[in-house]
């Protein structure tokens, strides 16, 4: 640790504000990276990639374009996240952004981690300021928050042991997103292409139940802090893949007490009934569940395997059904009389016999994940610290 010294993120990197507008979208063309496009792994997300022309593209990079291996981030309402450039990435940045560029002696996949861990964000959190409408990084004090570093060998092996963790994470996302894509190819051709028209038109109320959820009041202190899993839908916010393994919040069997619909079996299938509608995740886990949810009970004909890809192929449906002064949001009973064909017993047990490997793999991957994040997220503060060190 001798070796280690707390310098000034300035003295290690400049420091950039992007611009301070937002052109207008096109289709196609150059990528505007946004906010929502950093992505909670430090790489870029290019499900919400936006795109703008030439003429814009030569104006919103004026001021500074992003290049490999830079840190962009960003300073106002999703504050601590942050992903690096990749090679060959060719972007403009968004309303909001900052960018971080590596001096001379400091790896760029150690800044990032460095911007990501623990200590530094604790920095971020404790100078924020708070405004009437958002919070803000204030990016001319950023240049004096403190980070630890390293040699410059030391922060090689730190981010290559970092990085293979999230190599492995991102690899396995990707494995997810395709086998769950193939299953929705799947569920399209047996229900949609080949559908018959002698098949009965139902509801879903035919096929499935439903049950609601609440929260036990949280000025009751007896209610909370258990053992048992209790969800919202702010646990799917950044959920990227199928199964619901864990949940921010737990209450106690008192808490359990005040949940008329008890806990839910593993296997149920979760969509987020408002602000927003459209969260979906079948649980891995017994889980109680707050007002946001209808629970989809798969008890009568259809599997929840079935019913999760008819969710994901029916959405805009379910969304056009709900309603709202204030927010959308979908009842129960509007929710059950949605409209689908029923098709015969033995096409359903056909479907979930084709489908089943594809839904195994993804939740065995989903495990990985789990246990990999676990690990890089014990990881992360004690590497950066010198706490554990690397042999290098």
């Amino acid at each position: 640790m001798s070796e280690w010294q707390e310098v000034q993120l300035g003295s290690i990197c400049d420091i950039y504000d992007g611009p301070h507008a937002t052109p207008p979208k096109q289709d196609k063309g150059f990528v505007f990276s946004g906010i929502s496009s950093l992505g909670s792994d430090g790489r870029i997300d290019s499900a919400h990639f936006e795109y703008i022309s030439e003429n814009y593209f030569k104006k919103w990079t004026k001021r500074i374009e992003p290049k490999y291996e830079d840190i962009v981030f960003s300073y106002e309402t999703k504050l601590g996240v942050a992903a690096i450039i990749p090679k060959g990435f060719k972007c403009c940045l968004g309303r909001r952004m900052g960018l971080l560029r590596p001096k001379l002696g400091i790896y760029p996949r150690f800044l990032l981690y460095a911007y990501l861990a623990p200590e530094f964000q604790k920095t971020i959190h404790e100078r924020t300021f708070h405004g009437s409408t958002v919070d803000r990084i204030p990016l001319k004090e950023m240049s004096s928050f403190p980070v630890t570093l390293p040699p410059i060998t030391e922060q090689k092996a730190i981010a290559a042991v970092l990085s293979s963790l999230d190599d492995k994470i991102d690899l396995l996302h990707r494995q997810n997103k395709t086998l769950e894509a193939m299953a929705e190819t799947l569920f399209r051709q047996w229900f949609t292409v080949e559908a018959h028209e002698d098949w009965d038109e139902g509801i879903l109320d035919d096929v499935i139940s439903v049950k609601g959820g609440t929260t036990p009041s949280t000025k009751e202190p007896e209610y909370w802090d258990g053992e048992i899993h209790w969800t919202s839908p702010r646990d799917l916010s950044n959920h990227e893949t199928v199964y619901l393994f864990d949940t921010e919040r737990k209450i106690t069997a008192k808490g359990l007490e005040k949940i008329g619909s008890g806990l839910m079996l593993n296997g149920t299938v979760l969509l987020s009934s408002r602000a927003p509608i459209g969260y979906l995740a079948i649980t891995d886990i017994p889980v109680a569940i707050n007002q946001g949810y209808i629970a989809i009970v798969c008890n009568k004909m259809v599997s929840n395997y079935f019913m999760y890809l008819w969710c994901k192929l029916n959405m805009e449906d379910i969304k056009n059904a709900g309603n709202g002064s204030t927010f959308e949001e979908i009842s129960k009973s509007n929710f059950k009389t949605l409209a689908l064909p029923i098709p015969p017993k033995q096409r359903l047990e056909e479907f979930d016999e084709s489908i089943s490997p594809a839904f195994r793999k993804i939740r065995s991957n989903q495990k990985q994940i789990y246990i990999l994040e676990k690990l890089r997220d014990t990881l992360l503060p004690k590497l950066m610290s010198g706490e554990a060190r690397v042999m290098v």
